[in-house]
């Protein structure tokens, strides 16, 4: 799941070296043509990322949804006015969803519903989808516990975390049944063929969908101008290195045209592809630096200790648990590189440099 507000906290520095070809439009159902047959619309969030950018493709007589908006009202409403007043006789025919997160994928039961469409997404996000996008637990399973525990949370402090994802108003529907895509297949929608190229990460089976004749990437979450995506270890993969996976999917985003138009999920659509790898890549290097700073100079620290380094202006505990995945993530990827060493605390896992 994403946290809006977590993303625009681990901001790095506004690039200077984009290009933004196109005004966004506004999140009440208008829309913006990137090209003949695309076009780009706003569903609104009431987060502190207010938006999210969404996708029609031009698909024979109708229209194909890349990724939904949250499964809330304001959502269904917009949709309702866009099909039945904006494209009138002009249907829905399928919905795409790039991942699992909510506002990805929160209205697709409800699109798939209401205009009786198939949903496509990869086998590894509808099965997230299905399986784990929801509220923790309660209770919380003790090997939950111990993951939060190894990583120096109190219990106090993980009830006040899992207590704020339990108020999560916005943990969607599942969807009952979807058609899978994969990495390298190819989708014909209107006239446009688009590649499906898998990121992982951020998510287990992310789809980015390129159209070569128009060097035109639908990126999702894997690439955003001005925002990095989080990228967590949680207790279901205590042992996961999904930055690793991250930092290999932006290379092989690498190999895509330089001048590649990019359609984020969102902010802006912009040009400068190799250009916001190069900067992603960086903060994260950023990042793995201030941890070996750190130890060089305290000798050793938890987990939640390390959080605090790497994300030193968090407001509230959702905020937390996404920051400490996230440095969980930093520390797996050193520790299984060979450059930290952790081994038992007091009641926690501490962690040394080997550097």
């Amino acid at each position: 799941m994403d946290n809006a507000a977590a993303k625009e906290r681990e901001r790095i520095k506004p690039p200077d070296v984009l290009k933004y070809p196109f005004e966004p439009p506004k999140a009440d159902g208008s829309h913006v043509e990137i090209a003949p047959g695309l076009l780009w619309l706003r569903m609104p969030m009431p987060m502190a990322l207010d938006h999210i950018n969404v996708y029609l493709l031009k698909d024979g007589d109708g229209w194909a949804l890349v990724d939904t908006g949250l499964g809330i009202p304001r959502t269904f409403e917009l949709w309702e006015q866009i099909f039945t007043e904006k494209f009138a006789g002009q249907p829905l025919t399928r919905v795409i969803c790039t991942h699992c997160h909510y506002d990805h994928a929160g209205a697709a039961w409800w699109l798939q519903e209401r205009f009786n469409v198939p949903l496509i997404m990869t086998f590894g996000e509808f099965m997230m989808l299905r399986s784990l996008m929801g509220p923790p637990p309660d209770p919380l399973p003790q090997s939950h516990r111990d993951f939060y525990a190894r990583a120096g949370v109190t219990d106090e402090e993980l009830d006040n975390m899992v207590g704020a994802m339990r108020k999560d108003p916005f943990m969607p529907r599942h969807p009952g049944n979807y058609q899978r895509i994969r990495g390298g297949e190819v989708l014909q929608i209107g006239e446009r063929e688009w590649r499906v190229v898998i990121g992982e990460g951020h998510s287990p089976e992310h789809a980015c969908l390129y159209n070569e004749a128009d060097g035109i990437l639908l990126a999702g979450d894997q690439v955003l101008p001005r925002i990095t995506s989080n990228v967590m270890v949680s207790p279901i993969e205590p042992e996961g290195n999904p930055l690793k996976f991250w930092l290999d999917s932006l290379q092989r985003l690498h190999s895509l045209p330089a001048d590649t138009l990019v359609l984020p999920s969102h902010q802006g659509v912009f040009y400068g592809l190799h250009d916001r790898l190069n900067q992603v890549r960086e903060h994260h290097e950023q990042q793995f630096e201030l941890v070996k700073e750190h130890l060089a100079e305290v000798g050793k620290a938890s987990a939640a200790e390390l959080m605090v380094v790497l994300f030193p202006r968090l407001r509230g505990p959702v905020d937390r648990l996404m920051a400490l995945g996230e440095t969980i993530a930093h520390l797996n990827l050193l520790k299984q590189a060979g450059v930290l060493l952790r081994q038992p605390g007091a009641g926690k896992i501490e962690y040394f440099s080997l550097a």
